[in-house]
């Protein structure tokens, strides 16, 4: 039996763009405790993407494209019914789409092979704002799975 469940935690908004989204993308970046660090690297990749961006957006609104691109509107959780998991397509609340994105944001600027991370982040902010990119491409292929199990959307609980 579960207890009550956890408090949400209020996060901070970062002080150069007053945004609380921003800050949760430096947490996600964080490793070791390093915030200063982790807060350089996002800092530089927005000014990168900046300037890499043809058009004359800012920093924080091609970060805030990928991140509304990337958000993901369904998704397929496994269901037990009789012996059988079924992968069963439901609806992504608000608060789990802005995690889900930013994770996926992170683990593929991650996996791209530019030389500092902050490059990285900054092309793979600039791919997904233009719907391209590996971040993109996930959201793309659990859509397809949801999709895909449409004929199970019955088990939904």
């Amino acid at each position: 039996m579960r207890r009550r469940k956890a408090p949400v935690r209020e996060v901070m908004a970062d002080p150069l763009y007053n945004s609380v989204v921003v800050s949760k993308m430096i947490n996600k970046i964080m490793l070791d405790g390093k915030k200063s660090v982790a807060e350089k690297i996002v800092y530089t990749a927005l000014q990168v993407a900046e300037k890499k961006f043809d058009g004359d957006k800012r920093g924080i609104e091609i970060f805030n494209d990928a991140i509304e691109n990337v958000k993901p509107v369904l998704e397929v959780r496994s269901r037990r019914v009789g012996g059988a998991t079924y992968q069963v397509p439901v609806e992504v609340r608000p608060e789990r789409q802005l995690s889900l994105s930013l994770r996926w944001l992170v683990d593929a600027s991650r996996k791209r092979n530019e030389r500092t991370m902050a490059e990285r982040l900054a092309n793979e902010l600039l791919d997904a704002s233009s719907d391209k990119g590996s971040a993109f491409k996930k959201k793309e292929d659990i859509y397809k799975m949801a999709e895909a199990n449409k004929a199970f959307a019955h088990y939904r609980w």
